[in-house]
């Protein structure tokens, strides 16, 4: 029996074993995960075929926006009414918001169908709303309110009436034009480390090109004299697009993205900086104040907190795309971290940023969801198969999981200190931390490119000034007791540890964490399939094994756990969620998993332990012989 699960072709081989209770257990499970998988995960952009939309606009109904200008008080995010009146309403009319305004055909394919109505439609809207689940009464009366909460997207907005449901969408009304003051405005900044401890990048997304105006920032110590960092500038153009939704539907102008790089920081100090834009008549343009503490020398000995998850991806305010449930945690996982921003130093979100899929306009809605995290501490992110993947374009997996973006859209609008940002895995020091982060839509096998960094990224790190040693990638290449991995048989992506893991207890990595599967799942410290440490809280002594966690659940539809449990898995919830790491000294650290409904804390251990610990030799974890011998 073959399945096709989450992108994964997976055998199931069924033993008959005196009856049929294991065959028809196994088959309801399936069919319940599958159900479950297949009921969510699925861009909600993408249930709209709107290259198949005509127009067939109602004399008598309207659709209007209001208000006309948006950000009079320098605002980027702003709340639209839209009152709807349709004579003849129905429970599948929608409504969805396009940017730019005008709906533009000209990019459209050629018409070979005689029975296809002209003109029509070829780009999606950026979000949507069915009109009766907003209001029930909207059936019999064909009146209705709507709130939307736009963000300020280069481009002015307009809203479009249908009906005839997603996959056949029929035009009925066109609403008035709306804009922000000022379109093009520098928003929605993205902080990354740099190459050195002691740099700090600033990236962000505007509507001026090079041409129109010189992108810079300003930054300072609070109450010293302003210093201003030029800054270069990125863009790309549809041609760059690997394939559909990403080169057709789904297209809309990036924008222009920037990124300064601030050098020669004090450590742990905290910065004011904001955002310009020197126009060619000489005015500048600015964005509003925010502020960062820079890193701490590597080795310094103070408070550091790590926040880890994947797989978060945007959720909607005000309720768009309500019948989708797309990425149901997104926005508690969001708010919990803002909430606790000020117990926060750095980032890791190790892939499966956005779920665009090749919806680009979803790419700046991230960006403004985390502009509160992003825009204070380091937000490094790593690569996931809804970044990279499409056939023949050199990722390892030949999937269509990226919507045809394959990796332009996360290597440009975020920064990583990466020497080839097309090759996602980089190293990055903070204080007492290493953190060597792999990109599992390329080769990590022994012997390649990446495999080589990630043995140099751990074998360079002094445990004695970093004692916290972290691996990260968003496939599972350690430990996971998921349904479909459990299928595998193996609990791991196929070739995963088999490689990486000699590596991992030589230069006796603490912990390992992954993405992609949706939950959580902590092991404990294992090696080659067995547990070698029996306590469950506290580790203390000799690191004899690396601790593996999952903790993909930070807002995507959840997965499904094996009915098997491993004799490894220590803890596993299936929920939202996401993983803190305190650092109080160079021999203590807490680990904490949190739950994104409520921030309180559902799992947790300490490691307690001297230098001379990791460097004491265990199996495998120090060279069999030596010139002694």
């Amino acid at each position: 029996m073959e399945v096709l699960y989450d992108g994964h072709s997976v055998v199931v081989f069924v033993f008959l074993r005196g009856s049929m209770i294991f065959l028809v257990s196994l088959l309801i499970n399936l069919s319940i995960a599958l159900a479950h998988f297949n009921g969510f995960g699925e861009q909600p952009l993408s249930k709209i075929a709107i290259h198949k939309a005509v127009v067939s606009l109602h004399t008598n109904a309207s659709i209007a926006a209001s208000p006309y200008l948006l950000g009079t008080k320098g605002e980027d995010t702003e709340w639209v009414t839209v009152n709807v009146y349709h004579p003849n309403p129905s429970a599948d009319d929608w409504v969805g918001v396009f940017s730019p305004a005008k709906f533009n055909s000209s990019m459209c394919p050629p018409i070979n169908d005689p029975r296809e109505v002209t003109p029509y439609i070829c780009s999606a809207p950026i979000k949507y709303k069915f009109v009766n689940y907003s209001n029930s009464m909207y059936t019999k009366t064909g009146k209705v309110s709507l709130k939307f909460r736009l963000i300020n997207q280069r481009a002015d907005f307009s809203f479009g009436l249908f009906s005839g449901g997603l996959l056949k969408p029929k035009l009925v009304s066109v609403s008035n034009f709306i804009s922000f003051v000022n379109p093009k405005a520098p928003l929605y900044p993205r902080l990354a480390q740099g190459k050195s401890w002691d740099e700090m990048t600033v990236t962000w997304t505007s509507g001026y090109g090079i041409y129109e105006a010189a992108p810079f920032v300003e930054w300072s110590i609070k109450g010293r004299n302003p210093l201003q960092s030029a800054a270069g500038t990125l863009t790309f153009g549809r041609n760059a697009m690997c394939g559909s939704p990403a080169s057709t539907v789904g297209w809309r102008d990036p924008g222009f993205i920037h990124t300064s790089f601030l050098k020669d920081l004090w450590p742990n100090t905290v910065y004011t900086y904001r955002l310009g834009h020197l126009l060619s008549n000489g005015s500048e343009i600015w964005s509003k104040q925010y502020s960062f503490k820079s890193s701490p020398y590597p080795g310094q000995d103070s408070l550091q907190r790590v926040v880890v998850f994947g797989d978060m991806g945007k959720g909607e305010r005000d309720g768009s795309n309500e019948y989708n449930d797309y990425q149901p945690g997104s926005l508690n996982t969001t708010d919990q971290l803002i909430k606790d921003l000020e117990n926060i130093d750095i980032v890791l979100h190790i892939g499966d940023i956005t779920y665009a899929n090749g919806y680009i306009s979803q790419w700046d809605q991230f960006t403004a969801q985390v502009e509160p995290i992003a825009s204070t501490v380091p937000y490094m992110i790593g690569s996931g198969n809804h970044e990279r993947d499409w056939p023949n374009t050199g990722s390892f997996y030949n999937t269509t999981d990226s919507g045809g973006e394959c990796g332009v859209l996360a290597q440009t609008m975020f920064y990583v200190p990466a020497e080839n940002r097309e090759k996602f895995w980089y190293k990055t020091d903070y204080g007492m931390f290493r953190f060597c982060i792999a990109d599992t839509e390329h080769d990590w096998r022994e012997g390649t490119e990446q495999y080589k960094f990630i043995e140099h990224c751990l074998a360079t790190v002094d445990r004695q000034k970093q004692p916290w040693l972290i691996f990260a990638a968003h496939r599972v290449l350690g430990y996971s007791s998921d349904f479909y991995y459990g299928l595998e048989g193996s609990f791991e992506e196929p070739m995963g540890r088999e490689s990486l893991q000699k590596l991992w207890q030589r230069y006796k990595v603490d912990i390992a964490f992954y993405g992609h599967v949706h939950n959580y799942e902590r092991t404990c410290p294992i090696y080659q399939n067995q547990c070698v440490n029996k306590e469950r809280s506290h580790y203390s002594g000799t690191v004899n094994g690396t601790i593996h966690v999952v903790v993909g659940g930070a807002g995507s539809h959840l997965s499904n756990f094996s009915q098997v449990t491993p004799k490894w898995s220590l803890y596993r919830d299936y929920d939202f969620g996401f993983v803190k790491l305190t650092a109080f000294n160079h021999s203590s650290l807490l680990f904490e998993y949190k739950k994104s409904s409520d921030g309180n804390v559902y799992d947790s251990f300490t490691i307690s332990r001297d230098y001379k610990d990791v460097l004491a030799c265990v199996h495998d974890g120090c060279e069999p012989t030596t010139l002694a011998t």
